[in-house]
């Protein structure tokens, strides 16, 4: 979650959406994220809405859990209101930030909230992430009471002078215990990877993904470090104090990424991410991916029902003036037409290994397969069968291919 919010349209006071929401409602499956926006240190890479303590300024965590549950009643009668059937939520995800910073209770108690309100759906997929130096045994069993079936783990790098570079605080040594303690608990596992770091080689890269691995999680993510303006890793390298991550080198790290893991039992089903068989996918990202409805829950968290997306007010303190005062959190908010939903389904679904449809795409587009498969970009065998797939070249130049599909 960026910390910069889009411009838009004011939000209405009471955060009340249109009647056009419910058109279509049928199709789609409906999610919950709450965003828990407070860590020990702030990374020197990270561009999220965080908050350590020093920075909190008229917001307490120990205030936080009753706020979120009262955000969460609140967006019960605005879907109520906007006519909106009952939905049981398919996934529930706590990101952050560190989640796992407040007690084990406030994390159960939001997530009550949400069963109490909404309902979970059977055998759904409820997530927190956590960093490896946030938990324990006992926390990671008081989840599982709790209702929880997945812990995602923030490992980002197995060598210390990468994990130095990112300014993370945890031990690699630490990724077994944590692991271990998450199964005991009966847990599903993720770990998190961070590659093309600067001063972080294909060896390093290397020794990285071979310790993810042997720890057997049933899912994996690797995501090529992005430098966001304004982060203390961006003045770094504008001082020039480390380098500037190389494009070509970040691309041999995703090729490397790719042989290992398949080698290792896991196939890639979006551009960073890979399951050990069927049904260890993220449930919840893949509800973002296809543009299902979710309710995002917290300062800066970001929501979409039928078309309709916003934000809430970035700040802790701002958040809680609001949810005390009974006023909808959101900040700003914009109604996607036709053509914008449009171009964000081929935008995102070219991202996952389930395609999308060639039938979906527009004449541009559809003049582009032919070309596409040619640049081996595309699987040729796949868009035979109706369905535009990414080859390995293909995710690797995901947002050319993008291009490619759109009209100017």
């Amino acid at each position: 979650m960026p910390s910069a919010l889009p411009l838009a349209d004011p939000a209405p006071a009471d955060g009340s959406l249109p009647a056009s929401v419910v058109d279509g409602v049928e199709s789609r499956d409906f999610g919950v994220y709450v965003h828990v926006p407070f860590c020990r240190v702030r990374c020197g890479y990270c561009d999220f809405n965080t908050y350590t303590g020093d920075e909190l300024r008229g917001a307490k965590r120990s205030d936080y859990a009753s706020q979120a549950i009262a955000e969460i009643r609140g967006a019960d009668r605005v879907l109520h209101d906007a006519g909106l059937p009952p939905r049981s939520a398919s996934s529930v995800f706590f990101g952050g930030g560190t989640p796992t910073m407040l007690p084990s209770s406030d994390l159960g108690g939001m997530l009550t909230a949400v069963r109490d309100t909404w309902g979970i759906e059977p055998g759904a997929e409820v997530t927190t992430e956590a960093n490896p130096d946030s938990v324990d045994a006992d926390y990671l069993v008081d989840l599982k009471r709790a209702g929880f079936t997945r812990v995602s783990f923030g490992m980002q790098s197995a060598v210390p002078h990468v994990l130095a570079t990112l300014e993370r605080t945890h031990d690699p040594a630490r990724i077994p215990l944590v692991v271990a303690w998450a199964r005991d608990a009966g847990l599903d596992v993720s770990l998190d990877l961070i590659y093309s770091t600067p001063g972080e080689s294909l060896d390093d890269w290397r020794r990285s993904l071979d310790h993810a691995i042997a720890q057997e999680p049933d899912h994996l993510s690797a995501y090529s470090l992005i430098v966001e303006d304004g982060t203390k890793l961006a003045r770094q390298i504008r001082r020039g104090e480390v380098a500037q991550p190389d494009d070509d080198t970040a691309a041999d790290m995703y090729e490397l990424a790719d042989e290992v893991l398949a080698a290792a039992g896991y196939e890639w089903y979006e551009v960073s991410n890979w399951a050990r068989g069927e049904g260890h996918e993220s449930r919840h990202n893949l509800s973002y991916w296809r543009g299902h409805d979710w309710w995002g829950v917290g300062p800066g968290a970001h929501s979409h029902v039928g078309g309709v997306r916003w934000w809430n007010v970035k700040h802790p303190a701002a958040y809680a003036e609001r949810i005390v005062a009974g006023l909808s959190p959101a900040a700003g908010r914009e109604t996607l037409d036709a053509e914008t939903r449009a171009t964000e389904r081929v935008l995102l679904a070219v991202r996952i290994r389930d395609g999308l449809r060639i039938a979906e795409l527009g004449d541009t587009g559809r003049a582009e397969v032919a070309g596409l498969i040619a640049d081996g970009l595309i699987d040729g065998r796949t868009a035979i069968a109706g369905a535009l797939r990414l080859t390995l070249r293909g995710r690797l130049l995901a947002d050319a291919v993008v291009r490619r599909l759109l009209p100017d």
